[in-house]
């Protein structure tokens, strides 16, 4: 049986990850313009974007940190404590992931990602925008939840918790289609590989936002 007093517990944990969750909310955008910067060619501002996208992964790993280190280790609380930090980890792991997709396109110049292709990695970003909000959302409910332990909030978040898997699903399916087609337009080797790979880390934002919300669900299961 779940006490509701136990709220009071969680309450302080939950701020801090809808903190973090925030931070993650923030780099979207400059992501977004990150990458069609770096497309276009009369943009210089590549590298000023990520270098705010490392700066606010680095706030964003103090937050982290913070959890851990106040999270309540001998009082019983209304989630398991390793799923939390769980969560808290694959939450994380959506920034890493931003940082490094704009670490692999920093490898090389803007003329490695053909013009055939260009519209294709423009629609690969704006699907894995959507789970960037989803989760600051999700963050939001989940806290409501926990503090009333209301079955309309629980349901609320189980519904974005589809959402994102649903944006994934999307996601994934324009991933596969740029790999096709670089497979059929880009005849350099390297050039196929450094293409591929940037398709599967941009894909792979949209990935840790699934799995965050997989283990955001087994936490209101329990």
């Amino acid at each position: 049986m779940r006490l509701p007093f136990l709220s009071f517990i969680m309450a302080p944990t939950f701020r801090g990850i809808q903190e973090h969750a925030e931070k993650v909310k923030e780099c979207a955008w400059i992501f977004q313009q990150a990458v069609e910067c770096h497309v276009n060619a009369h943009c210089e501002l590549f590298e000023t974007h990520r270098n705010e996208v490392i700066r606010l992964e680095s706030e964003a790993d103090t937050i982290k940190n913070r959890i851990r280190a106040y999270l309540p280790r001998e009082i019983l609380m209304p989630v398991d404590k390793v799923l939390l930090l769980k969560y808290v980890k694959e939450q994380d792991e959506i920034l890493d992931a931003v940082v490094g997709a704009l670490a692999w396109i920093s490898y090389r110049n803007r003329e490695f990602i053909p013009a055939d292709l260009h519209k294709d990695f423009f629609l690969l970003v704006d699907a894995v925008m959507d789970p960037f909000e989803e989760i600051s959302r999700m963050v939001a409910e989940a806290m409501k939840y926990f503090q009333r332990f209301s079955e309309n909030r629980r349901n609320k978040v189980k519904e974005i918790i589809r959402t994102i898997r649903q944006q994934e699903h999307e996601a994934d399916k324009v991933e596969e289609m740029i790999i096709q087609k670089a497979f059929e337009s880009v005849t350099d080797p390297i050039s196929l590989f450094h293409v591929i790979r940037l398709a599967e880390s941009i894909g792979a934002i949209a990935n840790h936002a699934e799995n965050a919300g997989d283990i955001m669900r087994a936490m209101l299961a329990r």
